[in-house]
């Protein structure tokens, strides 16, 4: 077999773990909005399940490659928008006058746009760094060191997601004190959410490349974030059982 044909790949879990990935970015984006206190700390409520975006798409790029969690990055995009457009016509639409929750309803949503927008743009900016940075790593680290390398990509995409997203969603809303510590919360929640999930996350990618037979390394990628090609050939497929 020619090592530069394509390979025809037909993954099994490949699909559930990008709906999964686009089902917590959607809920991520809706508790956003939502302040929680966890003992002195101050976050909102979708730093506790964002994390695991960090992790399906670690998951991603380790088993089938960063040209297919790229794709997974635009499919939450893609949704997170919908979500986001269906909200603004749902609030503009006329009410019933006997109506009495949906005021309420409408100034949650209005609330909640300014964060989405945040969310949307540190996304694009963390989500791809994310992943490029587990490609890159696997190949410099010859795919030795699976818990360094989950761990080392979510130490620096967390970073600029909290402080991205943290900066457009709350500035003016409370002081720059409050809101250095609430960057600073978010980004501490997602890297220890990351150490917690650490020992799942290695054998459940292990477990993945054995049933899928595939252990994509990125050596001929271009990471233009701008494209959909999902294209690898055979000699990309590390795999040896």
């Amino acid at each position: 077999m020619n090592a530069n044909e394509s390979i025809k790949m037909q993954p099994r879990f490949l699909w559930f773990l990008t709906l999964f990935y686009v089902v917590v970015i959607l809920l991520a984006n809706w508790f956003d909005v939502r302040l929680i206190r966890i003992f002195n700390f101050v976050t909102d409520a979708g730093t506790i399940i964002f994390p695991l975006t960090f992790i399906l798409s670690d998951l991603i790029t380790e088993v089938y490659g960063y040209k297919n969690a790229r794709r997974a990055i635009w499919c939450g995009f893609l949704f997170n928008g919908l979500f986001i457009l269906y909200g603004q016509l749902i609030i503009h639409l006329p009410s019933p006058h006997y109506s009495n929750r949906n005021r309420d309803f409408d100034i949650l949503l209005a609330m909640n746009i300014r964060i989405i927008i945040a969310s949307t743009i540190s996304y694009f900016c963390a989500e791809p760094l994310n992943s490029f940075l587990m490609a890159k790593l696997k190949i410099i680290m010859r795919g030795h060191y699976m818990g360094i390398r989950l761990v080392s990509s979510t130490l620096v995409a967390a970073g600029v997601d909290s402080f991205i997203f943290g900066t457009l969603a709350f500035y003016h809303i409370m002081s720059n004190a409050n809101l250095a510590m609430f960057i600073l919360t978010m980004w501490l929640i997602k890297v220890v959410m990351e150490l917690l999930g650490l020992p799942f996350s290695v054998r459940l990618a292990a477990k993945l490349k054995q049933l899928e037979a595939m252990d994509i390394y990125d050596w001929h990628t271009k990471y233009n974030l701008f494209s959909l090609n999902t294209r690898y050939v055979n000699q990309d497929n590390a795999y040896s059982s």
